[in-house]
């Protein structure tokens, strides 16, 4: 079994804290085969919030699942701090993602029989640091207080994907995944959720790495990039 790797996850000074170097996939066989990642280079630094831009099937979601340790590329290497992804078992990857890692989506992926307070608490249980105090905290934060008890069909749209990010940022992750995470809102509702992620993750220190078809987080981003033909440009 492979060594946990979560004691060793800060990087040093000024090295960046994600790097994907030559990483490469395609899907299907044969000469039906569809590469959506060719060679692609990445890196992003402790506290950074970058944008990757980029068409519906341009390769976005999958892209965040294999710098979240959720699948692993056909060629290339993802290293998370001081540690190699692309090294660990998929048992050795499930335990680095529960404690080093939150995912934001756009489906908001709340468990339907858990109050907006447990799906919050889950995390932090799953890590076996249970403290109700840092959720009550944060729902404070998400602007939640008093409907910590709703189930998540009780609570708006907008609330629902705020119990999201703070689930997401409750156990102190080093890197934040979000997939159009305002893709499910209106435009308004979506100005406050990304301002209020935006503040919780630079308070956290965490790195955000947001994958959308929206141009409204490229005024709240460190780097804006755009994913095209498998692989990223910086974009002025």
């Amino acid at each position: 079994m492979a060594a946990d790797p979560l004691a060793s996850l800060s990087s040093s000074p000024g090295a960046p804290l994600v790097v994907a170097t030559g990483v490469s996939m395609r899907y299907g066989q044969g000469e039906l085969a569809t590469g959506v990642l060719h060679a692609l280079d990445f890196e992003a630094h402790a506290g950074e919030f970058v944008v990757i831009l980029g068409r519906s099937g341009s390769g976005k979601s999958t892209l965040l699942n294999l710098l979240g340790g959720m699948d692993l590329p056909q060629r290339g290497r993802i290293r998370l701090g001081g540690d190699e992804l692309t090294q660990m078992n998929e048992e050795a990857r499930a335990r680095f993602r529960r404690r080093a890692v939150g995912f934001v989506f756009q489906s908001f992926n709340l468990l339907p029989t858990l109050t907006a307070a447990e799906n919050l608490a889950l995390p932090l249980a799953l890590n076996g640091r249970a403290d109700p105090r840092r959720v009550s905290v944060m729902c404070e934060r998400l602007g939640l207080a008093g409907r910590e008890d709703r189930f998540p069909d009780q609570l708006s749209g907008g609330e629902q994907q705020r119990v999201a990010i703070g689930r997401a940022l409750i156990h102190a992750p080093q890197l934040v995944l979000a997939d159009e995470p305002t893709g499910n809102l209106d435009a308004e509702t979506s100005t406050q959720v990304l301002r209020l992620f935006n503040e919780l993750v630079r308070d956290s220190g965490a790195t955000l790495i947001m994958a959308t078809h929206s141009s409204e987080p490229q005024a709240l981003a460190d780097r804006v990039l755009q994913l095209d033909h498998g692989r990223l440009r910086e974009l002025a």
